[in-house]
């Protein structure tokens, strides 16, 4: 793996620190009146979700880690684990049905998703940016509402409450941002 000086980290790369794997969530540059300047970064443990902040001067060594992305295909969820196959040697795989956090509703049948790996273990999975889901449950649109830039609340198939336009009604198909958990356009 190769070693960067602490000066050259930048937002989202994974460092191996502390016999952890850690991603740089946020990195500032600090020159203070006395002494050399530093890099303050913020980092966030891949494994166990623990924050840490470090103080990296610019002749510490760190070592920056490459993890190795997999297209997976999801296939069903048994007893709590989800269950995955690679789309290229059609090998299967268990991963706990957490790895996904709160956007674990929007996975939906044979969806393939890019899933990071350091070795053989994997450390977090990614779902598409968009998601097509349909409206089953919303109030209708009352009459001049539609003038103001205005939301209403809405559920949607897989359970998940979003704030929709009022022109969007029951039964409606909608694309949602898996990132934001909101209302992206109409399908």
């Amino acid at each position: 793996m190769p070693k960067i000086h602490g000066n050259e980290i930048r937002p989202g790369n994974i460092l191996e620190h502390n016999e952890g794997l850690w991603v740089a969530v946020k990195v500032s540059h600090v020159k203070p009146g006395k002494g050399g300047a530093f890099a303050q970064v913020e980092m966030k443990n891949l494994r166990n979700g623990s924050k840490l902040n470090e103080r990296f001067r610019a002749n510490d060594k760190v070592e920056k880690v490459r993890l190795e992305q997999k297209k997976q295909q999801f296939l069903y969820e048994n007893d709590g684990m989800l269950v995955f196959m690679d789309t290229e040697t059609y090998e299967q795989i268990e991963l706990p049905a957490d790895i996904l956090g709160e956007r674990r509703p929007f996975l939906q049948d044979s969806m393939t998703i890019q899933i990071e790996y350091f070795d053989d273990e994997a450390l977090s999975a990614a779902l598409p940016q968009r998601v097509t889901c349909t409206v089953t449950e919303t109030e209708p649109a009352v009459k001049g509402q539609t003038a103001a830039n205005s939301f209403k609340p809405a559920i949607l198939d897989n359970g998940v409450r979003v704030m929709i336009p009022p022109f969007v009604g029951e039964g409606e198909a909608i694309v949602v941002s898996t990132e934001t958990m909101e209302y992206v356009e109409r399908a």
